[in-house]
């Protein structure tokens, strides 16, 4: 398969990277600093900005999937999906976002009193991000 990745440098994105290298999957590796992404077999380094819709849509299109793996705090969903929705691909695959899981049902784990206070901006980005595809109906 043909996968954009964006955020291919970070923390979830490296080792997601790694993976799809080992399964022989071409990648474009979008990140703001190209000179960070390892010279692996199959990846090219694209420099992309994750608040500039068109700019994202001209990286991605052509691909099978992409994958996005960005901080929910430094990003914005709208942008993300437009950006996919643009580009007509098929395949969107967001990571992150283990505070919006049930941890009873109707309760999420954001929303239990012990979660920590440091993680809540990026717990909620997560969150509001998820309800965000849930709405999301394309054909």
């Amino acid at each position: 398969m043909s996968i954009a990745l964006i955020g291919a440098t970070g923390n979830a994105g490296s080792r997601i990277l790694d993976k799809l290298v080992r399964r022989n999957h071409a990648v474009i590796a979008i990140v703001r600093d190209i000179s960070k992404v390892p010279a692996l077999t199959g990846v090219t380094a694209k420099a992309g900005n994750v608040n500039d819709a068109d700019g994202l849509a001209a990286l991605i299109a052509g691909h099978n999937a992409v994958i996005s793996s960005v901080h929910f705090s430094a990003s914005d969903p709208e942008k993300l999906i437009a950006a996919v929705r643009k580009a007509k691909v098929p395949r969107y695959l967001v990571v992150g976002g283990a505070g919006s899981l049930e941890v009873a049902p109707g309760t999420r784990l954001i929303d239990t009193p012990g979660f920590p206070d440091a993680y809540r901006k990026e717990a909620g980005g997560g969150a509001a991000f998820l309800d965000r595809l849930r709405e999301t109906h394309d054909t």
